[in-house]
């Protein structure tokens, strides 16, 4: 505790990590604020609020903090950047004319992000558009105000939500640039959190109501923390490549040298390939009310044995899809050969690209597995019992997030720490997050 409490100190005493931690808290602040105003026309009295949605309606509430189905200015979040975001990472990938504008340096990095934020309002707009519709299920009680025609509030509707988007975009930009952390996967983190207390509320209350099950609530929370350090184990992962670098002497310098390490990540996929499953999947869960007893309604539940087994096998085709897909071999070996790096009983150039290839291969396979059974573990947490709404904290695309986000965010201030010869946040090693080995994957 003593350890601790210094370590506050020390954080509170950096100016400029102060300033970061305040601006940050900030525009959390601002943006939960913001998913607690209705849109104009909804009478919030009338909403139907509290139900829950599978699939990609789902996501994106829990993404949002439930501002999705309290019909908030902010009810579309983050999403419709983040979806323009990974069309524009794709492209940067398959189109040789993005490939070359990301290798330009700056100038080029700024006209993908120029292109990704036009891309965002036209998605917003179509998504606002669906968004009308979905509302009208919602306010079926009447929860349309009086003197709001169907197109007044179309039009209304989708200028709020795509400003609201701009506007939370705009907040994670800043506290990127000006904050602490990724402000975009930091305003994610939060919406997904802001769910937590109510989760646990009523998981708490459904087992006090039985007695003897405060014992099975105190198990759930330990395997909820096991489950936690495991998925840190697995962002964290790596297998480390050794890499000699030749010598080089410059006058009475000697350059080079040196024995280091090429950490290749168990699942550098991250949590992609467990958003796109998701909406794979939910694309045929549309035409479920056709056949309510057969095959498609068995997707809609995620605690189906179908529904996972489909599931795990779309996750792990993803998951090597995506690798292959930002993860290019030939470019790291050409990178090595150009440093006069080289791997230990391997040529340069194809046979490395190829030796790194194989490494892959072999490490992306268990880590595919893990990530989909860490998807499938909130549908395994409710056949035991768990309540729908908390057992998302038991794997999925919540909880990689919240732990990618939380790892990022306390090696970045470890970092400040230990810029200002302060010590660290452990006492012992440091502390990794998901960026320590992205640029290695160049």
């Amino acid at each position: 505790m003593k350890k601790l409490i210094q370590t506050l100190k020390n954080i509170w005493s950096i100016e400029e990590l102060r300033g970061k931690i305040l601006f940050t808290l900030m525009m959390i602040a601002i943006y939960r604020l913001g998913s607690h105003i209705v849109l104009p026309g909804i009478d919030p009295t009338e909403l139907k609020t509290g139900e829950s949605s599978n699939g990609i309606l789902g996501l994106i509430d829990a993404f949002s903090g439930g501002a999705f189905n309290n019909a908030s200015i902010f009810a579309l979040g983050i999403m419709p950047y983040i979806s323009a975001s990974i069309f524009m990472q794709l492209m940067t990938v398959l189109v040789p004319r993005f490939q070359k504008m990301q290798k330009e340096g700056d100038s080029g990095r700024k006209k993908i992000t120029q292109y990704t934020r036009y891309l965002t309002v036209a998605v917003t707009v179509l998504q606002a558009s669906a968004y009308v519709k979905y509302l009208e299920g919602l306010t079926a009680q009447g929860g349309m105000m009086a003197g709001f025609s169907p197109g007044n509030f179309w039009l209304t509707t989708v200028v709020v939500l795509t400003a609201g988007t701009l506007f939370v975009m705009w907040m994670g930009e800043k506290i990127t640039d000006k904050g602490l952390g990724n402000g975009t996967s930091l305003i994610i983190m939060i919406g997904i959190l802001a769910r937590l207390p109510q989760s646990f509320l009523q998981e708490l209350s459904a087992k006090s109501v039985r007695s003897g099950d405060i014992l099975v609530f105190i198990v759930e929370i330990a395997i909820l923390i096991a489950i936690i350090m495991g998925c840190i184990l697995l962002i964290q992962g790596v297998r480390k490549v050794p890499v000699n670098y030749a010598k080089q002497i410059v006058g009475n310098r000697q350059f080079g040298g040196a024995r280091q390490f090429l950490p290749l990540k168990v699942n550098s996929a991250g949590v992609m390939p467990i958003i796109f499953a998701q909406a794979i999947i939910f694309i045929p869960t549309i035409f479920a009310s056709y056949n309510p007893s057969g095959v498609l309604k068995a997707l809609t539940d995620h605690s189906n044995v179908l529904y996972m087994v489909v599931y795990s096998v779309v996750v792990i085709g993803f998951t090597f899809l995506y690798t292959a897909l930002i993860f290019n071999p030939k470019q790291i070996a050409d990178n090595l050969k150009q440093n006069n790096g080289f791997i230990p009983g391997v040529k340069p150039g194809q046979p490395t690209a190829d030796y790194i290839g194989s490494i892959m291969d072999k490490i992306t396979l268990p880590g595919a597995i893990l990530l989909a059974f860490v998807g499938i573990l909130p549908g395994i947490a409710q056949r035991f019992g768990v309540t729908q709404q908390f057992s998302t904290f038991f794997g999925g695309t919540s909880l990689l997030i919240m732990v990618g986000v939380i790892l990022d965010t306390l090696q970045q201030i470890e970092t400040q720490l230990l810029m200002r010869q302060y010590d660290g946040l452990m006492k012992s090693g440091r502390i990794q997050g998901r960026q320590t080995t992205s640029a290695v994957q160049m």
